[in-house]
């Protein structure tokens, strides 16, 4: 079986939906699959340590959106060139952008089953990009349209699929979920990471994703000044990048937690990033926006309990109290519930412990369905040709 895998977002990886389109390449490749990610890349880099194909095109990046890439395959003829070239049995996609619609061109010239992954909160994109309800609705009637494309749709988890549907979007979706890739940590990376980004002793809180207040960071700010107030000792750990940086730290100074904050960009080395999440005590992500992330996911396998609010897409799998924490959707809430974690650190990380042993699935056991579907729904193309 040939794949290919269109993705907007990919290498060098700065989103969650880059994370999820590499694993799926890395995964299918070494079960013996052919796959080939088409995507966009500003950086070449060094691609035998890849086990998959890639098949780029050119790339700038936006304005409005200085952490990702447009492509622009229309203008890169060795792209269309390779793409030529490729004979795949099933096109994947993963946006319903640029990539996507490479990718239904693709199907629809070698006559091929298409499947959409719906990743995203779009509408709440559009809406903060234009700052009009209209033409957010008129981008989620888009989105719709190209999902009405694909042979068969996926959602990431339940809530997402409710998104999809909530934009009018009539058809049947399949939950395929996001794995992870398990793996032991060295001990040695929290030290690391200490020591690399000049933290101190006292109790970590984290947050890793988009610097962009649409994850709810005003209100992770706003409970860290709660609880510097109140005289309780910590650090807060920002990683990632994303176009509100500026604004994040000039808030950061207002509130007066500039002294116990620790911005650090995006990270790029696995022993840096797994080493923050090994060294947190808590990872803080009450974003509404997010489908199924992966960073909850990333911070159980470091043995850190996440604290989210109660009823989004981020707290599916964590059962409050037991292997996660809820919190409401304001700040007054992340700084109770941050408060009362840090008060019992024993207990707190006993929590992390069950967060480690219930919510990470290998993306193994999550590929090994990905290839059955896929199997299907060939198969059940052909039938239908």
């Amino acid at each position: 079986m040939k794949i290919g895998e269109f993705s907007d977002s990919f290498l060098p990886i700065v989103d969650g939906v880059g994370r999820v389109v590499y694993n799926y390449c890395e995964t299918i490749a070494k079960k013996g699959y052919e796959c080939t990610a088409v995507v966009p890349l500003d950086k070449f880099g060094y691609r035998g340590r890849f086990p998959f194909e890639i098949i780029d095109y050119y790339s700038r990046s936006l304005p409005l959106l200085p952490q990702y890439d447009a492509g622009m395959p229309a203008f890169d003829l060795h792209y269309n060139a390779r793409l030529k070239m490729t004979d795949f049995d099933i096109v994947h996609v993963h946006t319903p952008f640029i990539a996507g619609n490479e990718g239904i061109k693709y199907a629809k010239d070698r006559n091929i089953p298409l499947i959409g992954t719906f990743h995203s909160k779009y509408y709440d994109d559009f809406l903060q990009i234009t700052g009009s309800r209209y033409m957010a609705e008129l981008g989620t009637d888009m989105i719709v349209r190209f999902y009405d494309h694909c042979d068969e749709v996926w959602a990431v988890s339940e809530s997402s699929a409710e998104t999809l549907k909530s934009y009018g979007y009539k058809g049947h979706v399949e939950v395929m979920p996001n794995g992870m890739m398990i793996k032991e940590l060295d001990p040695s990376w929290a030290g690391l990471a200490k020591e690399h980004f000049g933290i101190n002793d006292d109790p970590c809180l984290l947050y890793v994703g988009q610097m962009n207040w649409k994850k709810n960071i005003l209100k992770i700010l706003e409970a860290a000044a709660m609880l510097k107030k109140d005289g309780v000792k910590f650090n807060l750990i920002m990683a990632g990048k994303g176009p509100h940086e500026d604004e994040i730290n000039a808030k950061i100074k207002e509130l007066g937690i500039d002294d116990i904050t620790h911005v650090v960009g995006h990270i790029l080395r696995e022993d840096l990033l797994s080493g923050l999440y090994m060294l947190a005590d808590l990872f803080v992500f009450p974003s509404l926006y997010d489908n199924g992330p992966m960073v909850v996911r990333e911070a159980a396998n470091a043995g850190t309990p996440s604290i989210v609010t109660g009823g989004s897409s981020s707290a599916e799998g964590i059962d409050d109290g037991v292997n996660g924490f809820y919190c409401e959707d304001n700040s007054e809430s992340i700084y109770r519930v941050a408060k009362s974690a840090l008060s019992d650190l024993p207990k707190t990380r006993k929590i992390g412990l069950q967060a480690k042993d219930t919510i990470p699935v290998a993306w193994d056991e999550i590929i090994d369905d990905v290839i059955d579907r896929y199997e299907l729904i060939i198969n059940r193309y052909k039938e239908q040709k």
